[in-house]
């Protein structure tokens, strides 16, 4: 069976079945640990259909692996024992009789089109070994690993944050929170970037762009910064905060005269 095509009915598959566990759990948050997960099982599942993945398929696959399930792992870790995300709260009301039928499709599918997207350069990278691991490869490492820190320090520092009871009602401005307003989307975002450099390497590499600039426009004006700016504008502190501090590349925060 064709190399893109197989991918494409494992991840319906795939998003398929966390619909069900959905419907099980009565949540759609759970959609956000499918995220992370998927690109691992699209990761792996091209690796081993391919039979032209190399050395740099196996560094890609330790490092969307080390991402995914990390990420997952938080946003298990950050919803256990809690109620479903405000954001799937929001559209169970709103949606009202059409809720299961938008969630399947307007969530799931729809997630997992925009994860094939994103996914692209590592896709790419499996398919074509390309040529041997050179300077481009270690640059992409450099940037991933960048980013990879600033997603987790940044989840961690908000994490260990709200469990403080001292923080309760105040809003996270320490730690990289003082230099960018979003550093874990800031950190998610380079380190797709940091993939696509290593996928430069290999045969149509460069037309893997739409990844980044995928996971680039939806953090910027979709479904990241613009629905936790909404949110986070209802603090009081937020407007101060705001005017001294990086929307998205961290950078030393202003001084308010």
């Amino acid at each position: 069976m064709n190399y893109f095509l197989t991918l494409i009915l494992l991840l319906f598959a795939y998003m398929s079945l966390w619909f069900v566990i959905s419907l099980i759990k009565k949540r759609n948050d759970v959609a956000d640990v499918a995220w992370g997960l998927g690109f691992v099982l699209m990761t792996w599942a091209s690796f081993f259909i391919s039979d032209d993945s190399g050395v740099r398929g196996l560094l890609v696959g330790v490092l969307v692996s080390i991402w995914g399930l990390r990420l997952a792992w938080h946003i298990h870790t950050r919803n256990k024992g809690k109620t479903e995300d405000y954001r799937y709260l929001a559209w169970r009301k709103e949606w009202g009789q059409w809720f299961y039928i938008r969630s399947y499709f307007q969530v799931y599918l729809l997630q997992g089109a925009l994860l094939f997207l994103i996914v692209m350069p590592v896709l790419l990278i499996n398919k074509h070994s390309g040529a041997p691991l050179g300077l481009l490869d270690f640059v992409g490492v450099a940037v991933w690993l960048i980013g990879f820190f600033f997603e987790a320090v940044g989840d961690a520092q908000l994490a260990r944050f709200i469990k403080d009871p001292a923080n309760k009602g105040k809003l996270m401005q320490g730690g990289l929170w003082a230099y960018t307003r979003h550093p874990n989307y800031f950190g998610e975002v380079t380190q797709w970037w940091g993939i696509w450099l290593i996928a430069l390497s290999v045969p149509n590499g460069l037309l893997a762009i739409i990844g980044p600039l995928t996971i680039t426009f939806l953090i910027l004006k979709v479904s990241g910064i613009p629905m936790l700016e909404k949110k986070m504008a209802e603090h009081p502190d937020f407007a101060e905060y705001k005017r001294r501090v990086s929307v998205f590349i961290p950078m030393l925060p202003q001084k308010i005269v």
